[in-house]
């Protein structure tokens, strides 16, 4: 879900204060544990939000669409709890606490907005943890229904390998999901995008487990 914060402004005026980044896919932008100061802005690309656990697995905490922010945390140069990993090649402004000052001295909205975000980032982790006692296909269901409303549009840029990268599952078990629902009409396959077709199938109570692939 998307916090007024990350809709209501127009970022492209404020850009400026911030300093532009170019991160390729698959590159960390910044790692669980790792000291940071200030926080990102999307511009363009796909960013996952993951955390390590205790048997060093990577967990799905989050997807990042242009337009959003991330790593709040570190606004008090604490370490990040979360790993940031560039999904397609990403275009960032990173904002240090010093910047986002000068920035609060032409829009003083931005303090009240910053609390409300953080807010929404402490309910995202918490349906994220959440996901791990789902089964792979309801993993798939959620993420794509995030996706479609982050994008406030039902077709979905990424590929198969992307979606099996972002869920931290395999892309056979995502072909599989992908193919059965294919099948049933809830999602059309073109090319390198997928448009949910059915998202009432993907919601649950009406979205029913049809069979259990391996993670």
């Amino acid at each position: 879900m998307v916090s007024p914060f990350e809709t209501d402004l127009k970022w492209e005026t404020l850009l400026k204060y911030g300093t532009r980044q170019f991160v390729k896919a698959k590159t960390a932008i910044y790692k669980q544990e790792a000291l940071g100061e200030g926080f990102y802005y999307l511009h363009k690309g796909l960013v996952k939000i993951v955390t390590s656990t205790f048997k060093g697995k990577d967990r799905l905490v989050n997807i990042v669409v242009p337009g959003q922010i991330m790593g709040l945390q570190t606004m008090d140069q604490q370490p990040h709890f979360t790993t940031a990993i560039a999904v397609k090649n990403a275009v960032i402004y990173h904002f240090s606490s010093t910047q986002f000052l000068e920035t609060l001295k032409v829009r003083p909205e931005l303090l009240p907005l910053l609390t409300q975000t953080i807010n929404q980032k402490m309910r995202i982790l918490l349906t994220a943890i959440s996901m791990k006692a789902l089964t792979s296909e309801e993993q798939i269901a959620r993420l794509l229904l995030n996706i479609c409303e982050d994008f406030k549009n039902h077709e979905v840029p990424l590929t198969q390998q992307e979606l099996a990268d972002c869920a931290g599952l395999t892309r056979i078990t995502v072909y599989k999901i992908l193919k059965a629902w294919k099948e049933r009409g809830i999602i059309e396959i073109n090319n390198r995008t997928f448009v949910v077709k059915r998202p009432d199938m993907l919601k649950p109570p009406q979205f029913t487990a049809y069979t259990t692939y391996p993670m």
